[in-house]
């Protein structure tokens, strides 16, 4: 009897060694496509910011007007003045459209006592 309780505990031993085995590469697997996706994401962060970079220096007041005086005869741009704008009570706003009524009830014959 001893040597089943022996055999059963050495299979028990080796089934959770390899079981460890098996969890210990998983976790180490999942460690290294963690440190891929921050790699990644640490390269998108400084792409982004080179772009937005790029971008506050292509939209410069001073160059976007010179643009605008290089293509004036192509674009025919205007400078925008307070008197262009409109105010908001200007603004029409749609109106709602009203629900039809159907079941009307007549209060004129009802009494008081009446329940509805």
């Amino acid at each position: 009897m001893k040597s089943v309780i022996y055999v059963l505990t050495a299979l028990g031993v080796i089934g959770l060694a390899f079981w460890a085995y098996r969890e210990n590469y998983a976790t180490q697997a999942i460690l290294n496509d963690t440190d891929e996706l921050r790699y990644e994401i640490r390269n998108a962060h400084a792409r982004l910011a080179v772009l937005r970079a790029e971008w506050a220096f292509q939209n410069r007041p001073d160059r976007l007007r010179d643009l605008a005086e290089l293509n004036f005869e192509r674009l025919q741009l205007l400078p925008l003045h307070p008197d262009q704008f409109g105010q908001v009570d200007e603004v029409q706003y749609p109106t709602p459209k009203l629900l039809p009524i159907t079941n009307s009830i007549d209060v004129s014959t009802m009494n008081a006592e009446d329940p509805l």
